[in-house]
């Protein structure tokens, strides 16, 4: 029920709607063997046929009764009772007949939403497999679907297209079948363009497909996900039956909705070829996602998924994090999912059995985490130091939030930090799975021989990774001579520090205010009479909350009361903040371009202080950090 279903929906409530050949559309419309359709009937694939109009070949009666398949044509003879039942006088003088001649059943929402998540589930799983195999353009199933929507569209505007289409269900025995044959294929064509919003159910359905991994529990798993995108679009398939039967205008006019439904499915395929739909998706508010977190990214679930993307990650479960020793955690996972590489050359990407005889470190971050900052100093350090010593550093940027998955931005950021070793963009944390990390930053040490041998979570350890770094590398080779370890090995303390508090309307820990916060919806709030303790947070002014971010709308005020050297603030868009510490004005901060963490205090020493945040309306604030 996302916001990613909103594009196919129109199509598919029309196409539940429209009654087959040979169906009535209304009370007091019936059509049997040999006789003319009624009005609101559909000669074509999807369509509701005109007033009138005849069922296809072997459904209509004799010569000269019945229209071809897509014809607008009238019957010239029909049954002089059943030319009275179009009348409501004839309708309530035949009314036996009418009652006993029962129409069969519209079954076009069903067959719709069967061709859709048939081919969705088939192709996610095998999709890439076979075109693989089959040596073809990797958007192969991407234009067969555009293709045929527009198709089909075009035989809803143009009945001899429609004819063309239906010919090889006329030749289908059974009436059923023939006609919802047309919505079938329809469905088929836009389970070939229906995306859901990715999450990592759907992530772990299209890994084990690409890799060609199909296990039981990966087809019980894609059966229960198009499981759920059916039952959404039934419900508006069957709607649009319903509204189509109760709703005079559907059949009176037919032929105009018709030409409307083909319309509407040219217009939905060329916004999927131009990727109009993606920008719809992310201007809409995305109103699920708290509840797919809640469903599928919790830790007990990420670790059920990350387990289904390769055997090989179970053993990390086997060592613990940041142990002082070396130990042998199983083979390290692949590099997989990766979107782009940055400071490799030309953009290529690394392959860690190519690095076979070098230690590598992989350092999971993202650029806007202020642990990830403070800790990127040493892993510079160490590329400097040991990588002639055959030491290789990749960083796997794992985004936090949306802004972070943007290659501009990590590449922006990547040069601001002096970063030079390769990274890679995780954006859907598929490798993070892979080594079935849960934090930022996180430090994973593989030896010579592909095996992991250590892991540490969060800051610091730093003198005690370097000590194994240099371990590993002397197993390498005894001989070599290493430099003397770098002087960043002073761990810096965090208990008593305020921990992180991320402005969302989930996540927040410490919030003070009154009344409760509100989801997607401008709110003025105001500070609590009694003041904010230590590590609470308060807001003032206009606000409107949401799961990723807070924006600052008219007088927009944040406070906390902290315990840190100093505070950031992860923030975008254009404007400025105004910075008062302990109530006394320190700096202004000018905000623009990139998304990024901004420093909000220069202090010296640890302390405890008031911090009030004054913001410009239209910024948007992400997270509180301290150090």
């Amino acid at each position: 029920m996302s916001p990613c279903i909103l594009p196919v929906l129109p199509v598919v409530f029309l196409a539940g709607g429209a009654s087959g050949p040979g169906e009535a559309s209304g009370p007091g419309e019936a059509s049997g063997p040999g006789e003319a359709s009624g009005a609101g009937e559909a000669s074509g694939l999807v369509e509701g046929g005109g007033p009138g109009e005849a069922s296809g070949p072997g459904e209509g009666g004799g010569p000269g009764e019945a229209s071809r398949p897509g014809s607008d044509a009238v019957a010239p003879r029909q049954p002089a009772v059943l030319g009275a039942a179009r009348t409501a006088a004839g309708a309530a003088l035949v009314g036996p007949l009418a009652t006993a001649a029962r129409p069969p059943r519209n079954l076009r929402p069903y067959a719709v939403v069967a061709g859709l998540v048939l081919s969705f589930a088939f192709f996610t799983l095998l999709g890439a497999t076979l075109i693989s195999a089959l040596g073809l353009p990797e958007d192969i199933l991407r234009y067969a679907g555009l293709a045929l929507l527009v198709l089909i569209g075009l035989g809803l505007v143009f009945p001899p297209v429609a004819r063309i289409l239906e010919r090889p269900f006329s030749r289908v025995p059974q009436r059923q079948v023939k006609r919802e044959g047309g919505a079938f294929v329809l469905g088929l064509g836009l389970g070939l363009l229906y995306v859901p919003c990715a999450g990592p159910v759907l992530a772990a359905i299209t890994v084990a497909g690409a890799r060609g991994e199909i296990s039981a529990d990966i087809v019980v798993l894609t059966v229960a996900f198009a499981i759920g995108i059916a039952i959404p679009l039934l419900v508006f398939a069957l709607a649009g039956r319903r509204v189509a039967e109760r709703v005079a205008a559907f059949r009176t006019r037919a032929r105009r909705l018709r030409v409307v439904s083909g319309v509407l499915m040219i217009a939905l395929a060329l916004a999927l070829a131009f990727d109009v739909t993606t920008a719809l998706r992310r201007a809409l508010p995305d109103y699920t996602r708290a509840a797919q977190r809640t469903v599928e990214d919790s830790d007990i679930a990420r670790q059920k998924l990350s387990g289904l993307y390769d055997d090989t990650n179970k053993e990390l479960s086997r060592c613990e994090d940041g142990v002082d020793e070396l130990r042998s955690c199983g083979p390290a996972p692949p590099l997989t999912g990766i979107s782009t590489w940055i400071n490799t050359p030309g953009g290529k990407p690394l392959d860690l059995a190519s690095l076979r005889g070098r230690v590598v470190l992989i350092d999971f971050w993202t650029y806007s985490c202020i642990n990830c900052r403070r800790s990127i100093p040493y892993v510079k350090d160490w590329d400097r130091v040991y990588r002639d010593a055959g030491l290789t550093v990749i960083g796997v940027h794992s985004p936090e939030f949306a802004f972070e998955k943007s290659a501009a931005n990590v590449a922006d950021q990547t040069r601001k930090f002096g970063i030079t070793y390769p990274v890679a963009l995780d954006n859907e944390l598929d490798t993070w799975d892979a080594y079935r990390n849960r934090f930022w930053p996180a430090k994973y040490l593989i030896d010579a021989e592909g095996t992991v041998r250590h892991f540490t979570f969060g800051e610091g350890r730093y003198a005690q990774t370097e000590n194994l770094v240099r371990d590993l590398l002397r197993r390498v080779d005894p001989t070599v001579v290493l430099p003397p370890p770098t002087d960043r090995t002073d761990d810096r303390p965090t208990a008593g520090r305020t921990p992180e508090t991320y402005l969302s309307t989930h996540r927040i820990r410490g919030y003070t205010g009154i009344p409760e916060l509100a989801d997607d919806r401008p709110i003025t709030y105001a500070y609590p009479a009694d003041g904010i303790p230590l590590n609470g947070i308060a807001l003032a002014g206009t606000w409107t909350a949401g799961y990723e971010h807070f924006t600052a709308g008219a007088d927009a005020r944040i406070a906390v009361t902290y315990r840190a050297q100093n505070a950031h603030l992860v923030l975008a868009g254009e404007g400025t903040v105004t910075v008062l510490v302990d109530g006394r004005h320190t700096r202004t901060i000018a905000v623009h371009g990139t998304p990024a963490l901004y420093r909000l205090t220069d202090h010296d020493d640890e302390r405890e202080a008031h911090l009030e945040l004054r913001l410009t309306p239209g910024l948007r604030a992400f997270a509180l950090t301290y150090g």
